[in-house]
């Protein structure tokens, strides 16, 4: 990001990778890049369990000049009242939450950066209100892990730039996935 937003072209790119590829890795340099020049960063997940993990992991690789909030539907009112004042005030630069970021209450003082993960998750007109709140000129980058052919890609997202990570990290652990019964569950 620059640091004049008038006079440059939006950023607003999908970047496509399985699990483990890389994809919160090159979100969170793009988040250092637009907190570096002064603007603020938001990270939007589905669920508060990702947003905290989300979360955690920023903790570890940003330094601690960065401020980060997290936000979410169970924080209680006080705390979020803090936190709404402190976003405001340009006293966080990256906030990371679920649905509670596109709510009308929740203003930024400089936008300029909106990270989007698992954005399949999300209606359309939930990106649309959160991108509001960063203005014209507010970069987006949209993460997925779900492959989308690039047909349905150009279809859909005709005005998106498309980053498809095929490779992963050398030293990447395999990913096990495991299902238990509902009944397990507890």
């Amino acid at each position: 990001i620059e640091d004049d937003l008038s006079s440059k072209e939006r950023m607003f790119r999908l970047i496509q990778g399985d699990v483990g590829s890389g994809k919160t890795i090159v979100s969170l340099i793009a988040a250092l890049n637009t907190i570096n020049s002064g603007y603020q960063v938001a990270l939007m997940v589905p669920t508060e369990i990702l947003a905290k993990q989300h979360f955690n992991f920023s903790k570890v690789f940003f330094n601690s000049d960065v401020k980060i909030e997290l936000i979410t539907g169970k924080i209680d009112y006080s705390s979020k009242k803090k936190i709404l004042e402190r976003l405001e005030s340009n006293k966080i630069n990256l906030i990371i939450g679920t649905h509670s970021l596109f709510q009308k209450n929740i203003k930024f003082n400089s936008l300029g950066l909106i990270i989007i993960d698992e954005q399949h998750k999300f209606g359309v007109n939930q990106r649309k209100e959160l991108s509001d709140k960063g203005g014209e000129n507010c970069d987006i980058l949209l993460m997925t892990a779900t492959p989308i052919p690039r047909t349905l890609t150009m279809t859909i997202y005709g005005d998106m730039d498309l980053s498809i990570i095929k490779e992963k990290p050398k030293n990447r652990k395999v990913i096990k996935t495991y299902s238990k019964l509902e009944s397990k569950i507890g």
